[in-house]
């Protein structure tokens, strides 16, 4: 059916590759050269490098994406993007694996089309938007799968669709971060925060990291927080780091400056004074009540 392409299909996966090689002629400046979508398995995994551009758009379920040194938990409507040469891995969930789309691109028009789209450096990975739209556009993708030039000129638009939709989510974010509100959206960055948080807080990040790995500003993050949780990105992260301080101090015998180390704190007398704060007593104190209320259970 195809001269060059190749297209291949199963019960949960469908694909078509070698695209580039069927041209309409027409010069937009960006070349589908692969698309495809499946319904994962769970731990469904892929690690490696590609020579092009990747869009993957999660039409359900969950799973993770790992670039650049970052590790995104990611669900439906979310969308990730892989740069050509970068080693990537992504997974599906184990209890609620995913199923996406994606389309691989080339073009001289390529990076200038993903910076309006919302794509930047440090920044792979976008907020959640309406999967029904992305799914729906694969749908079309794969009813004109044949070398005719009229399914390259329909896949091609579709291509562009896809980007135009996601360039048009860009704008309404960010006209919402320019005008301090924010009608919904405000959940998908928190709950990126804190799975974000959830994985790396032993690494001493800080709200600026955070931010940049979300890809907006801290003054809009910390907007976010207050308006779902009713307290600062900073007061969160302290307070999870304690919290999970404060179980390291029941559950082993690590001394606290390997705990102050292991929740994120370089400096232990920082995060003996934050500990103090929050929970009133020292870290010794603390972990010899909570040791002596063991012992009250075992010998009433």
């Amino acid at each position: 059916m195809l001269r060059t392409a190749k297209y291949s299909h199963g019960d949960d996966y469908l694909c078509l590759e070698d695209l580039k090689g069927i041209s309409t002629g027409i010069s937009t400046g960006i070349t589908l050269v692969h698309m495809g979508k499946e319904r994962c398995k769970p731990y469904h995994v892929f690690s490696g490098t590609r020579d092009e551009y990747i869009i993957h758009f999660i039409f359900s379920g969950r799973g993770f994406y790992s670039a650049i040194g970052s590790t995104w938990s990611l669900s439906g409507g979310q969308v990730f993007l892989i740069q050509p040469n970068n080693t990537v891995v992504y997974c599906s969930d184990s209890n609620a694996p995913w199923s996406y789309g994606w389309i691989g691109f080339k073009g001289s028009e390529t990076k200038s089309i993903l910076r309006q789209c919302g794509f930047a450096k440090n920044n792979l990975v976008l907020p959640s938007s309406n999967s029904n739209e992305f799914s729906c556009c694969f749908d079309e993708l794969f009813e004109h799968i044949s070398a005719s030039y009229d399914d390259g000129l329909y896949r091609e638009s579709i291509l562009l669709k896809l980007l135009s939709i996601l360039c048009r989510n860009y704008v309404q974010c960010s006209h919402k971060e320019d005008s301090w509100y924010n009608n919904g959206s405000g959940n998908a960055y928190v709950n990126q925060v804190i799975d974000y948080i959830n994985e790396m807080y032993m690494k001493g990040i800080s709200v600026a990291d955070i931010a940049d790995h979300i890809g907006i500003s801290q003054a809009y993050l910390n907007h976010v927080f207050q308006e779902e949780l009713n307290l600062s990105v900073q007061k969160f992260l302290i307070d999870f780091r304690l919290c999970k301080a404060a179980m390291q101090l029941v559950d082993t015998s690590l001394s606290i400056k390997e705990i102050s180390h292991l929740v994120g704190y370089r400096d232990p007398l920082v995060f003996l004074k934050a500990f103090k704060r929050k929970f009133e007593v020292s870290p010794k104190q603390y972990r010899d009540d909570k040791g002596k209320m063991e012992i009250r259970k075992k010998h009433p």
